[in-house]
C-alpha cells in the first residue's frame, strides 16, 4: 500500500522518523533551500555545518542522511539536492519538476522509515507526486521482498494546497499502476489477462467496459489486430473503456498500443528482447489515465480503445508480403512483421474515430528510432500541429519531457504498395519514427486534431533508478494524458 500524504502548517511541530530538506548548489558551497528554517532552528542552527561535513553539494539526485543525535524530535535529516534553484515558479522558491525529483530521490531511500516529513518551499502537489513515485517498488515476484515501512508523508504547506495533493495522489496511483503492468512478466500478462486487469481498473471507477475476444474481432473486421496476434497461442483482445460525465466540455479519444511481448515475429529481433514486455506501455498508460481522469471527475468525455496482442513467430504467424484488411476496409502489405504496433494501432484509431471525438491522443512504444532520435527520456510527439503542441506543453508542465516532431509529406510516398493500399514499412530505413507517424496519419479522419506519442524509450528505464524514476516501467504518458484532459476541462 502506498503511504498516506497530507499537508501540515509550517509552524506545526515536526514529529517524524525522517525530515527531508532541500540543498542548493552555490558557488560558495551547499546552502539550505527555502523551507528548512524551522528544521535548522530545531537543531540549533547546526545543519549548514552538517551539510559540509557529509560532503553535500546540492547536486540534483544527491541525497545525504544526517543523524540528529537526539537534538530534535526527529532522528534523521535527509538532505536532497535541488541544484542551483533556477526557474522557480511565481509563488515558491523551488520549481515543480525540481521539487518532484528532489522528493523522489529522497523517498527512494526512505521506505524503511514509517513517518517522513518534507520541509521544502515548493508546490505541495509536486512534492507529494515525487514522494509517492520515488517510494514505488515492484515486489510482486520477490519471495522475500524488502519490508516497506513507510506509512505517512507530511508536507509543510498551507491548507489551500490540500486539493493539489489530492490530485497528486490520484495521478501517482495511476502512474504506479501503469508501472505494475509494464513490470509484470509476459507469462502472466498476455492479451487475455491484460484485458481482465484493464477491466478491473475501469470497474473500480464505475466505467463502461467492452472486451472483444478473437471471435468478436474477426466478426467486426479488425484485421490488423488479428494478423499480428495470429502467431501466438494466446489470442488478441481489444478493450474499450468509456467515461461519460454530465456536462462534458469536450470528447477526448485515447488509443494505446498493447503488444504484451514483441519477438518481432517472423522478422525476429536479434537483441534487447528482455525488455520487450514493455511494448504494452502505451496501453497501460491509456487504461490508467482514463481511470485517473474519472477519479478526478474531470468534465471531459473519454473513450479509450486499447488493442492487445502478442507478436510471436510460429507456423501460424503473419508473414512479410501478407496483405491485411484493416478495420474500415483499407489494405496493408506487411513489409516487416516487427512493425506490428502500427498495424494494431491503425485498427484502433479508425474505431476510436467512429465515436466522433473532438481530440485524439495515441500513446505507444512504437519505434527504436525514437530512442536514436531523442534518447531514452524524451517523448516524440507528432500529429496536428496545434493539438500536438498543446499536449506537449501540458505534458512538459506535468514533468514529462516531450519534443514536437514533423510529419514530412515526402515520407508518404514510401508507404505506397504495388499490391495493397499501403505497406507498413518503406524500403529505406531513414526517419523511422516519422515514417511510423506518417503511417498512422493515414488512418486519422481529416479534421480530427490528433497526436501520436512515441514513448519507446521513456516507458522503460533500462538504467539505474534516478529521482522519482525506478529501473523498469516508468508509467510514461499517464501524466501527459491527464494534463491534456485537464486543459480541455478548463
Amino acid at each position: 500500500m502506498p503511504p498516506s500524504v497530507s499537508v501540515t502548517a509550517a509552524s506545526t511541530p515536526v514529529r517524524a522518523d525522517a525530515v527531508v530538506v532541500g540543498v542548493r548548489r552555490t558557488k560558495d558551497g551547499p546552502r539550505l533551500a527555502e523551507g528548512a528554517e524551522q528544521i535548522d532552528a530545531a537543531l540549533g542552527g547546526r545543519l549548514h555545518d552538517a551539510l559540509r561535513s557529509v560532503g553535500a553539494t546540492g547536486r540534483p539526485d544527491e541525497v545525504h542522511k544526517i543523524p540528529t543525535l537526539g537534538l530534535a524530535d526527529f532522528p534523521l535529516v535527509v538532505a536532497t539536492g535541488v541544484g542551483d534553484g533556477a526557474a522557480p515558479d511565481t509563488v515558491h522558491a523551488v520549481a515543480p519538476e525540481t521539487a518532484r525529483r528532489a522528493a523522489g530521490a529522497a523517498l527512494r531511500g526512505l521506505t524503511d522509515q514509517r513517518r517522513v516529513h518534507i520541509a521544502l518551499d515548493a508546490r505541495a502537489g509536486a512534492l507529494a507526486e515525487g514522494a509517492l513515485l520515488g517510494a514505488y517498488a515492484f515486489t510482486a515476484y520477490k519471495s522475500a521482498p524488502a519490508k516497506q515501512n513507510l506509512r505517512t508523508v507530511t508536507i509543510a504547506g498551507p491548507t489551500s494546497a490540500r486539493a493539489e495533493v489530492k490530485r497528486a495522489v490520484v495521478v501517482a496511483a495511476a502512474v504506479a499502476a501503469t508501472r505494475d503492468l509494464v513490470n509484470t512478466p509476459p507469462n502472466d500478462l498476455y492479451p487475455e489477462t491484460f484485458a481482465t486487469r484493464a477491466k478491473a481498473i475501469a470497474d473500480e471507477q464505475g466505467l463502461a467496459v467492452e472486451v472483444l475476444d478473437e471471435k468478436a474481432l474477426r466478426r467486426r473486421g479488425f484485421g490488423g489486430v488479428l494478423g499480428v496476434g495470429q502467431g501466438s497461442a494466446r489470442p488478441p483482445r481489444l478493450v474499450r473503456i468509456s467515461y461519460r460525465p454530465a456536462k462534458a466540455k469536450a470528447h477526448l479519444a485515447l488509443v494505446g498500443k498493447g503488444i504484451t511481448f514483441d519477438t518481432g515475429g517472423i522478422n525476429l529481433k536479434t537483441a534487447n528482447l528482455t525488455w520487450m514486455k514493455s511494448d504494452m506501455g502505451g496501453a497501460a498508460a491509456v487504461v490508467n489515465a482514463v481511470a485517473a481522469i474519472a477519479a478526478l471527475k474531470l468534465p471531459v468525455t473519454v473513450t479509450a480503445t486499447v488493442p492487445m496482442a502478442e507478436n510471436m513467430p510460429s507456423g501460424t504467424s503473419y508473414r512479410p508480403s501478407d496483405v491485411l484488411t484493416m478495420y474500415g476496409g483499407r489494405t496493408v502489405e506487411v513489409g516487416d512483421t516487427d512493425a506490428e504496433g502500427r498495424l494494431i494501432l491503425a485498427d484502433a484509431i479508425v474505431r476510436a474515430a467512429e465515436d466522433s471525438p473532438d481530440y485524439l491522443i495515441e500513446a505507444s512504444t512504437l519505434t527504436g528510432a525514437q530512442l536514436v532520435s531523442l534518447g531514452p527520456r524524451v517523448i516524440g510527439a507528432m500529429g496536428e500541429p496545434d493539438w500536438r503542441d498543446r499536449v506537449v506543453a501540458a505534458g512538459t508542465a506535468a514533468g514529462e519531457a516531450a519534443w514536437a516532431m514533423p510529419l514530412p509529406e515526402e515520407l508518404r510516398a514510401g508507404l505506397d504498395s504495388p499490391v495493397a493500399d499501403l505497406v507498413n514499412v518503406p524500403g529505406e530505413r531513414w526517419g523511422g519514427m516519422l515514417v511510423a507517424g506518417r503511417f498512422l496519419a493515414e488512418f486519422v479522419p481529416e479534421g480530427l486534431p490528433w497526436v501520436h506519442l512515441d514513448i519507446a524509450g521513456p516507458a522503460y528505464n533500462q538504467g539505474g533508478p534516478r529521482d522519482y524514476t525506478p529501473k523498469g516501467g516508468t508509467g510514461a504518458a499517464v501524466r501527459t494524458i491527464v494534463a491534456a484532459a485537464e486543459s480541455l476541462a478548463r
